[in-house]
């Protein structure tokens, strides 16, 4: 009898152990988030990097977020808990519901994206923008460089650039993710990739974190889900009486076209006719969007395959089998799925950051290329048309260092 009594109290406080160290590598809201990757408390460290991201290779897999000796244990250890057949207390969003107080920053993320779009597409009117046919390298500017950087199979030897006018999905690529009727549900089946809709991964976000669109409905709980041994129990019945989500919706099909929001521009009475102001308005809503992205993303999950740029909003990553990366075949097209980060979900095109007004009209030289800074595209747009730039991005402005002409690069040290 006391032997049965010494080992039950020694599972007990094994499991309390286990149940601590968990929560010290996963958080107290039982999802893994990187502490110093996601904190509150840098923002500006992640929203401006000291140093332009290292250009992975075709080989390369993108660096994890978490270390990944960290995700093993983790693993190890909530696989060891799930033979215990006890509630696992969820917080939201794991649970369903809203997180109430980030429900205003979801609102402002997705006005600040409808009034950055509509700026960068004002000030692209007398700022021209040029993409090169062969690379799809970016520049803002009126004359293009001359920086011999083309690495395009087609580009002749000397490596240069054969530019064209560019658009607005040059200098704000909009990455798409499947939208989720419900955030808690099973993942995308590959059989269902036609059937669900892709808009934009950061309008996926604000719809998940309580922006409410007509076109896309999305399940609203007011009862939380339940975590047993590893499952997800929803004792809230599938269909209740005064859900009307689905009321009203237009079925389609993929070959139809429709109006999207992945344009979501404000109308052009919000907008100033003065272009340096149109570029401060457009320079407030970059970063408020970054900015709020990130706040969300520190509650709401976002995936990321680690191979391909394909961003999937919600805990976990759909099952569609599209990935064409390095080596797809050994993993029959499926995505390697990791911890994704705000430019992944907001991806800045870096270009060349034409440093005084007295080099506009002449081009950049590619001799002198290592002394020119880079700024990300929609940056570099408003600050040609008069916006400030933050201090945070000097260090890729390269403000610190005085280019020189071309006769005095031999003087230089």
């Amino acid at each position: 009898m006391l032997a049965r009594c010494a080992q039950r109290k020694f599972i007990t406080n094994q499991t309390l152990v286990l149940e601590n160290i968990l929560i010290n590598l996963v958080g107290a809201n039982g999802v893994g988030r990187s502490k110093i990757s996601y904190s509150s408390l840098l923002p500006e460290v992640l929203i401006h990097p000291a140093e332009l991201p290292r250009k992975l290779r075709r080989t390369e897999r993108k660096p994890w977020v978490v270390d990944v000796n960290v995700l093993k244990r983790r693993a190890r250890l909530e696989k060891q808990m799930r033979f215990e057949v006890r509630e696992n207390i969820l917080k939201p969003p794991e649970n369903g519901l809203l997180v109430k107080e980030l429900v205003p920053v979801a609102h402002k993320v997705f006005g600040a994206r409808g009034e950055l779009f509509g700026c960068v597409s004002r000030v692209m009117d007398s700022v021209p923008v040029h993409k090169c046919l062969s690379c799809g390298e970016v520049h803002v500017g009126d004359v293009p460089h001359n920086i011999k950087t083309c690495n395009a199979a087609s580009s002749p030897s000397t490596a240069e650039h054969n530019w064209e006018r560019g658009r607005l999905e040059d200098v704000l690529p909009v990455v798409e993710s499947f939208h989720l009727y419900d955030r808690v549900g099973r993942a995308v089946s590959h059989e269902e990739c036609l059937l669900v809709d892709r808009i934009p991964a950061i309008v996926e976000l604000c719809v998940q974190a309580g922006v409410d669109l007509h076109e896309y409905p999305t399940r609203r709980r007011t009862f939380p889900v339940y975590n047993v041994s590893g499952r997800i129990i929803d004792y809230e019945k599938r269909f209740p009486k005064d859900d009307f989500s689905g009321k009203d919706i237009d079925e389609f099909g993929f070959w139809e076209k429709r109006e999207r929001r992945s344009r979501n521009t404000q109308s052009n009475n919000l907008l100033s006719n003065d272009l340096q102001e149109c570029a401060v308005q457009g320079m407030s809503a970059w970063e408020e969007m970054r900015s709020g992205a990130m706040k969300l993303m520190q509650k709401y999950a976002v995936q990321t395959c680690g191979h391909c740029p394909e961003v999937q909003v919600g805990p976990k990553g759909h099952r569609v089998r599209q990935c064409q990366a390095f080596k797809h075949q050994m993993r029959d097209g499926q995505h390697a799925w990791q911890e994704a980060t705000v430019d992944d979900l907001v991806p800045p095109v870096y270009v060349w950051h034409v440093p005084k007004k007295s080099y506009e009209n002449t081009p950049l030289s590619d001799k002198l290329k290592r002394y020119y800074g880079k700024l990300p595209a929609a940056v570099e747009l408003f600050a040609q048309a008069g916006a400030k730039v933050s201090e945070q991005y000097s260090s890729l402005m390269r403000e610190d260092v005085a280019v020189p002409t071309m006769d005095e690069e031999k003087l230089v040290v």
